[in-house]
Formats: C-alpha cells, structure tokens, sequence
C-alpha cells in the first residue's frame, strides 16, 4: 500500500519505488516525498552518494518530518541510523507518520502488527525477547475518530473562524424562530435554557411542541432540564 502510495505520489517526477528498505534509506525518495506532499523546501542536495552525505541529509530530513509532525524526539520510532541501516520497521513507521500527517484522507490498512525478535549477547550466551509492533492503528481507534465531524475539525483546527460560524449560525436561528416573535443575539445563553433549541426543532421539522410540555420561561435549573 505504501509503495503504491508513493509510486503515485512521485509519478510525475518519474521516480519509481521496488523495495522500501532498499529504495528509501538513502533519503532521495523521502526528499522528494516531503517537497511534494508537504511543499517543505529541504536545504540539502537531491543527492547524496557518500554515507557521511546520506547520514546528514536524512539528519535534516527527519529533523523537518518531526518539526512537521511536533514530534519530540522521545516519541520518534525511527532514527538516522535505523533508515540508513534499511530497518523496514522503522522505514514503515515514519512512512505511516508522514502519510497520516499530510494525506489524512489516506485509507491506510488497519490492525497491522509485527511481531518482533531482539536478540541480545549477554555473558551466559544469547537472550531473546518477542514483543509485538503496531504499525498502524486498530479499527475501534480509527472509527472513533471518524466519528469527528466538521464542528469537532473547527474547534481544534481553525478556532478562528469560530465567530464567522458564530454569526452565519446566528442568521439561521433568527431566520426561522424570528417567525415566532423572537430575536437571538447570543448562542451561549439564550440556548442555554433549552427554549429557543424547542421551538427551533418546531419550525424546522413543522410542527407545534404543547407548551404544557416544558416551561417557556423557565425559573430553575430544574425547569430548565
């Protein structure tokens, strides 16, 4: 999926992708990948022959992924080293991380896990440990962050167009309870009650709600509930 990922991403600057570990370590392909996606301007040459040259241009390409990403360095599962040195799990990680950053769109598989063997040389021979890597997350995490919808993206993303929202909300609600005699100025508190919010659903959906269902002039918090 990756690799098809970024065969069509770099199509046009005619760059193809066979195998992640062989084709990405020496941050060629990452270079391109990030001015394209990410429209970064990488101050390092496009190529790099030398291992000393690779080591320092994915030095500054990972710097800008994890500036990009605000990523503190604790919480980075890759490294210079482990790229250069063709690591497929830490090459997925940080493609995983950049394609999730700037294609949030991206249909990633999900549930993927590797299962991975350390092997250490201790003074009584050879020890082994087995532990299991998500590479992406599971489908519960993902379907609940689907669940997010375009008011949930305002708040975090672009707080600032909150009052255009404000005021565009605003015209709405006074378009259609303004019929009944009355005039919102205040979204926090003239809904606050539950009164407006009754006989907006009224107009909308065209029906009458029997006033001896709730208190239109609500005197408590009970009434008000």
């Amino acid at each position: 999926f990756l690799t098809e990922w970024i065969n069509r991403t770099l199509k046009e600057e005619h760059i193809v992708v066979k195998s992640l570990e062989e084709d990405l370590y020496d941050g060629l392909v990452l270079h391109h990948l990030l001015e394209n996606l990410g429209s970064l301007k990488l101050d390092v040459d496009k190529i790099a022959l030398t291992e000393k040259k690779q080591r320092q241009k994915l030095s500054v390409i990972l710097e800008a992924v994890a500036k990009s990403l605000q990523l503190e360095e604790s919480q980075l599962k890759w490294s210079v080293e482990s790229i250069l040195a063709k690591d497929l799990l830490s090459t997925l990680h940080l493609l995983v991380a950049i394609a999730k950053h700037f294609e949030p769109s991206l249909a990633l598989p999900p549930n993927v896990q590797v299962e991975t063997i350390t092997i250490e040389t201790t003074s009584g021979g050879l020890k082994t440990s087995n532990a299991v890597e998500c590479v992406t997350e599971n489908k519960e995490n993902i379907e609940a962050q689907s669940k997010d919808d375009a008011f949930d993206e305002l708040f975090s993303c672009a707080p600032d167009k909150l009052d255009a929202v404000k005021k565009e909300l605003l015209q709405f609600v006074d378009q259609h309870v303004g019929k009944l005699g009355l005039n919102v100025k205040d979204i926090e508190s003239q809904f606050s009650d539950g009164v407006i919010l009754l006989l907006l659903i009224g107009q909308l959906e065209g029906y009458f709600l029997n006033l001896r269902n709730f208190f239109l002039t609500p005197a408590s918090t009970t009434e008000m509930v």
